[in-house]
């Protein structure tokens, strides 16, 4: 169970209340040349930004994460300082974040899957009352340990300021679903900042960019992708197996690049350069180089902490693939306490070992191949990423096997099939559109691109903003639906 997001960054509060309040704020504390205000302002607005979107009550455990990694930080600070080991804290950051994750994303799954166990055994049923997930947990956990990390490793040096270091951490444009901000892309930036009309308008057309792609493209292939899924497994025709299953790799994709988009145009508003999170994915031409474009600051922080630390590839073939199962084992339990992720993790884990084992891995960049072969390849990952998705949003295993079932046993082509699902033609349009500007032209629209006239970026832009106003008529409408990875 999971908190709900009343503040989003689509609603009709946030862009005609909070972000107008805060922005005005902002820029007058900054044009009085006062960092130090600036920021006080930024973590007075993230904390009502949590308070009004999430709920007063969770507010205590974002800010008891705050204080305990400010206060370890400082630690392993002082340690360093005294030419002693960290070893210990870092432990101690791994048990304690790892631990407040894991009692609020795992909790109510270990009592359910264990609950028939106990009572086979003659124990009594588990007296439990469900643990409600706080929204944005797993990012910010994860970078409070990036932070201790980097400290141990003497790539950052503690931030002695409380509150500044809570704005880091509580920051609301990345707060509740990344991107995963390391602290030292920001240090500087949370010191000192400028707020320039390029930081504005750069920012503002990333914000509009990421709404129109999940108001628009993200909700319209939601609406197909959950109507499918929601059929009963033996209602599922291989028709409607397979537009859900293309649905659903649309909306992911835009749902999550457009949150990344809107949070990093926000980030730009404000005066922080945030890290890219896609890097149009579904053009890869390997399972390994999709992981290198696809949730970025994700895929890195695991490769930094864990596998790294781990021994990486340093180790010879069998090591190497013993750290990448442990990875992507780790990667699909961080996504929710479901077997379905796990799956979908070892799924992922092991189609990364056997490009390794095949070297395919050796083509990642693409740079070698015909065009032939690397359109060829490019459709082959997008086809197993596809396949991926299935069971990554299938509602449980029983599920995704007959949903994969219905895909490979062929039922026939069935138009009739897909009207009976009563789909609306322009989200079927939409769909389609958005498959084609995902696979054909960047999606990540920066602005130096547009000033740059590089064609294929002026005409992406021109389309998202013609599509800006109805994006905004869906917003009033309040017909936008939550981020997907909010429930992460």
């Amino acid at each position: 169970m999971q908190s709900e997001v009343s503040l989003v960054f689509s609603s009709l509060s946030f862009l005609h209340i909070f972000l107008p309040i805060i922005l005005i704020a902002t820029l007058l504390a900054h044009a009085a040349g006062r960092s130090a205000a600036s920021n006080l302002v930024l973590l007075a607005a993230s904390l009502v930004f949590y308070m009004w979107g999430i709920g007063a009550s969770f507010i205590g455990i974002l800010l008891l994460v705050i204080t305990f990694n400010y206060v370890l930080g400082l630690w392993v600070d002082l340690n360093l300082k005294a030419g002693r080991r960290s070893r210990m804290a870092v432990t101690f950051s791994v048990i304690c974040n790892v631990g407040v994750l894991g009692y609020f994303k795992y909790a109510n799954f270990f009592v359910a899957e264990t609950e028939g166990l106990r009572v086979a055994l003659g124990f009594e049923p588990w007296l439990w009352t469900d643990v409600i997930l706080p929204i944005g947990i797993s990012f910010f956990t994860f970078q409070c340990m990036s932070y201790v990390f980097d400290i141990a490793a003497g790539r950052a040096r503690a931030m002695k300021n409380p509150l500044t270091f809570a704005l880091y951490v509580a920051l609301f444009p990345q707060l509740i679903a990344g991107p995963i901000v390391r602290y030292g892309l920001v240090a500087e930036q949370l010191r000192e900042r400028s707020i320039t009309s390029r930081d504005l308008s750069e920012g503002a057309t990333r914000f509009v960019h990421g709404l129109v792609k999940k108001v628009i493209i993200a909700d319209s292939a939601g609406a197909i992708a959950d109507s499918i899924f929601a059929l009963p497994s033996g209602e599922i025709t291989t028709t409607a197996a397979w537009l859900g299953a293309l649905a659903y790799t649309v909306q992911i994709y835009f749902d999550f690049s457009g949150y990344s988009d809107m949070a990093i145009g926000l980030g730009r508003m404000f005066g922080f350069k945030f890290p890219e999170n896609f890097n149009r994915p579904y053009r890869s031409v390997s399972i390994t180089d999709f992981w290198r474009r696809w949730h970025m600051t994700l895929s890195n922080w695991f490769r930094d902490y864990v596998y790294i630390p781990l021994g990486g590839s340093r180790g010879g073939p069998g090591k190497t693939y013993v750290n990448l199962a442990t990875i992507f084992v780790l990667t699909g339990v961080w996504h929710g306490a479901n077997w379905t992720f796990l799956v979908w993790g070892i799924y992922n884990g092991l189609l990364l070992i056997i490009e390794r084992i095949t070297g395919i891995r050796n083509h990642a960049d693409g740079a070698t191949l015909s065009p032939l072969n690397l359109a060829a390849r490019r459709l082959i990952v997008l086809l197993l990423v596809l396949i991926g998705w299935v069971v990554f949003r299938a509602p449980d295993i029983g599920y995704a096997m007959d949903f994969y079932t219905a895909m490979v046993v062929p039922s026939g082509f069935s138009l009739p099939a897909i009207v009976s699902l009563d789909l609306r033609t322009m989200d079927l349009m939409v769909v389609a559109i958005g498959l084609v500007i995902a696979i054909g032209v960047p999606t990540q629209v920066r602005g130096p691109e547009v000033y740059q006239g590089r064609l294929g970026a002026v005409a992406l832009s021109g389309l998202m903003f013609a599509a800006f106003p109805f994006a905004l008529i869906k917003v009033m409408a309040g017909t936008y639906s939550p981020f997907l990875y909010f429930q992460f």
